[in-house]
């Protein structure tokens, strides 16, 4: 079965038969959401899911098409997700991760009278300034008294965002950038799932994005109680859009679409942090047990990633200037494979390469 349930995977996040979306907007939809906390990781998620995808067309969906924006969502977490869906995810997962914030905000001595002053003054600023960086944010916040160092500035800026007033912008000399959100994104006259809706509906991408999976792994990757995933799966299950599939679950209507397969091994190198290894609560599908404390070394890490058929198969970390890339793997590899990686090692210099 593991088998089967990784070839499934990797087709449904585009990472093996072939499978490769030709713009950067389709990758994102496909998946939904693409792991950003580190912007470059970010970057490399959705180049290794598309066919000759280029760092500048997707500063270009950013920033121009702005038909992907990056913000806090599932976990809490920075994650590029499809502007469409920003309106309508956010007021699902916020208030959770709010309310898990507060005993920080104490900590910080960041009462409630103080968040929402502090607000209001970054509403105000990025409307006569924005967009502003973290830093010019920051000493607009000490009028409030917040002292400019230590993590009060972040958390502010952070709740500006889980309360819908801010998002990330563009970027500025390499550096990110905030901008009022509803000034950003374009309007679109699509349908806000709300309430349950909203539930069941990030239940659905997500399953389109990950299945066969289970209600436990949709609670891991969005942060959300056991109790809501089963109620998600539970309304699913009512309208007839999910199916067993073994002891995970399906949409209904990808069951049988079999995925093909090749004699040619489909290599991929993953960014660290990549969707695919974190969008499950468990992990033997995608890496052997002998090897995860490889990919997972600790301390919160989880190391760039080459997989072959969706099996990894060696780590990797990128030389001085982005250059050269050294890859580690786990065990010996076939020819075919090695020149897998070969390939995949020019296209992420390639990629990474500055342009001038």
């Amino acid at each position: 079965m593991l088998d089967h349930e990784r070839v499934r995977r990797l087709r449904a996040q585009a990472l093996a038969g072939g499978a490769r979306e030709d713009s950067v907007e389709a990758v994102v939809q496909r998946v939904f959401a693409i792991q950003a906390q580190d912007a470059t990781a970010s970057d490399l998620g959705i180049r290794v899911r598309g066919r000759d995808i280029t760092a500048q067309a997707i500063r270009t969906a950013y920033e121009k098409e702005r038909s992907i924006v990056r913000n806090w969502y599932m976990r809490g977490t920075l994650h590029t997700i499809p502007s469409d869906d920003a309106r309508w995810v956010l007021p699902l997962l916020s208030p959770r991760i709010l309310a898990a914030t507060n005993r920080r905000y104490q900590q910080l001595g960041l009462d409630d009278d103080l968040r929402q002053r502090a607000d209001h003054l970054i509403r105000r600023a990025l409307a006569s300034h924005g967009p502003l960086t973290r830093a010019e944010l920051t000493e607009h916040l000490t009028t409030l008294g917040i002292p400019p160092d230590g993590q009060a500035p972040f958390h502010l800026i952070r709740h500006a965002a889980l309360t819908g007033i801010l998002c990330h912008g563009p970027q500025r000399t390499g550096e990110a950038t905030y901008v009022l959100l509803n000034d950003w994104l374009p309007t679109t006259g699509r349908f806000r799932w709300e309430g349950d809706a909203a539930l069941a509906e990030l239940a659905r991408r997500y399953l389109a994005a990950y299945a066969p999976a289970t209600l436990e792994d949709f609670a891991t990757w969005s942060g959300l109680p056991v109790t809501w995933a089963r109620r998600a799966w539970k309304m699913l299950a009512e309208s007839g859009a999910i199916t067993e599939y073994g002891t995970l679950t399906m949409l209904a209507g990808r069951v049988k679409e079999l995925p093909g397969s090749s004699d040619t091994p489909d290599v991929r190198m993953l960014p660290a942090y990549d969707n695919y290894l974190i969008g499950y609560r468990t992990r033997e599908v995608s890496v052997p047990a002998l090897h995860q404390a490889r990919v997972w070394p600790g301390g919160g890490l989880i190391r760039p990633t080459v997989i072959a058929d969706g099996l990894a198969i060696a780590t990797w970390t990128r030389g001085s200037g982005s250059r050269s890339i050294q890859v580690d793997a786990f065990e010996p590899v076939r020819p075919q494979i090695e020149r897998g990686i070969d390939m995949e090692k020019e296209a992420v210099v390639g990629f990474l390469r500055p342009t001038s």
